[in-house]
């Protein structure tokens, strides 16, 4: 389960403070004070938050052996909902009700006698669930790589993910930072070029200036969605392989997935499945009229490694990643080589990323861009291709 088995979902935040130089005793003693039950209160709605030891929903045995993998801490939040199922509330609101009324002389139920019968009903239901039955457990898994001080988290539900940033800095002191593609373009040697970045103009007269679902100015996550539509352009004009800033190539084929939106809010978005997405005439168009990709399948192959994944360009969450095949048997070793793998998807996809960077960041993007605008012109399209 997790990050261990299965197709892997997750997002990266950077650990705001010193990466620690091992994981130990110390560490799983923090998880252990701040394990799910140990909490003083719970929250206004009952839910209760804390760490587990592993994706079984009931394991609270933190030890080295199982959460401590070379260089790695792993557990799990476990979040718990009291949820009161609401056709329980009507059948008891509704007995309540119907034997309130029965004192009255015409059978009818008061205003006040249906808010008691709903208090009633409440309560009543209050009272059962105190044995648990009524709780809903869910646990989502966290790996702290301290290697690289990213914390992934296999989740992207908003609700969640502010429940691991609070439950992380009570435990270690420490805040967590969104990898987003604004964040990964500032984290290396192209940070003093993004002051003055602005969204580039795909399609003259239709692309915006603002990128609608960018609310904040000073952000320039719109990057993420330029590097979708960079890689499709490169993929049907140069090939399907593209060299790497650590003179590795990467091949890359769009498959599955493909999500455009338009960034003015005018025409909508889309949804296109299919093995080759961007081939299909609708995706051609929505890119013609200046929608943007939001989120893209596919394949990379990079040092015999091949992986499957989708990229939400934006908070750069990857979602439904399948990794080559391990035989080991050994459970301890084959977790030591998924984390490889894990680590080694993750240097592939900021690889490619950087490509892109040096691109759009270069003396040279205007001729690339005007590339691009020839690129999205239908008669254009073919000549490109073979000149590439």
């Amino acid at each position: 389960m997790g990050f261990f088995a299965g197709r892997a979902t997750f997002l990266r935040f950077r650990v705001d403070g010193l990466a620690p130089s091992l994981f130990g005793p110390e560490h799983l003693e923090k998880l252990d004070n701040h394990a799910i039950g140990k909490q003083k209160t719970a929250e206004k709605d009952g839910t209760e938050v804390g760490w587990i030891a592993s994706d079984d929903i009931l394991d609270l045995g933190f030890d080295l052996a199982k959460n401590v993998i070379n260089d790695i801490l792993y557990c799990c939040i476990r979040i718990d909902t009291q949820k009161l199922p609401a056709d329980l509330l009507r059948s008891y609101a509704r007995t309540e009700l119907e034997a309130l009324a029965a004192q009255n002389p015409s059978g009818r139920p008061s205003p006040k006698q249906k808010k008691d019968a709903r208090e009633a009903a409440r309560e009543k239901l209050e009272v059962e669930a105190k044995d648990g039955r009524f709780i809903r457990r869910k646990a989502y898994p966290v790996l702290w790589d301290r290697l690289t001080n990213y914390l992934l988290v296999g989740t992207s539900s908003p609700s969640v993910l502010d429940r691991v940033r609070n439950l992380f800095q009570e435990t270690f002191g420490c805040g967590l930072v969104l990898v987003d593609a604004g964040q990964r373009a500032g984290l290396g040697s192209h940070a003093a070029s993004l002051a003055d970045v602005r969204p580039a103009s795909f399609v003259p007269t239709t692309t915006p200036s603002q990128v609608a679902w960018v609310a904040d100015p000073s952000s320039v996550n719109f990057l993420g969605n330029e590097f979708l539509l960079w890689l499709w352009f490169v993929l049907e004009t140069a090939g399907d392989t593209i060299r790497l800033g650590d003179d590795s190539n990467v091949a890359v084929m769009l498959a599955r997935s493909l999500v455009l939106d338009c960034p003015r809010e005018v025409s909508g978005n889309e949804t296109i499945r299919s093995d080759a997405p961007t081939k299909l005439p609708e995706a051609r168009r929505a890119i013609q009229a200046g929608k943007l990709p939001r989120q893209m399948g596919m394949t990379l192959v990079r040092h015999d490694q091949q992986y499957e994944l989708t990229l939400q360009a934006e908070t750069f969450a990857v979602s439904g990643a399948k990794v080559p095949t391990i035989d080991e048997k050994d459970d301890r070793l084959r977790r030591e080589e998924r984390i490889g793998q894990i680590r080694h998807l993750i240097e592939t996809v900021d690889l490619l990323f950087d490509a892109f960077l040096e691109r759009r960041l270069s003396a040279d993007w205007p001729k690339e861009l005007k590339r691009i605008h020839e690129w999205l012109q239908p008669e254009e399209r073919g000549r490109l291709a073979e000149a590439g």
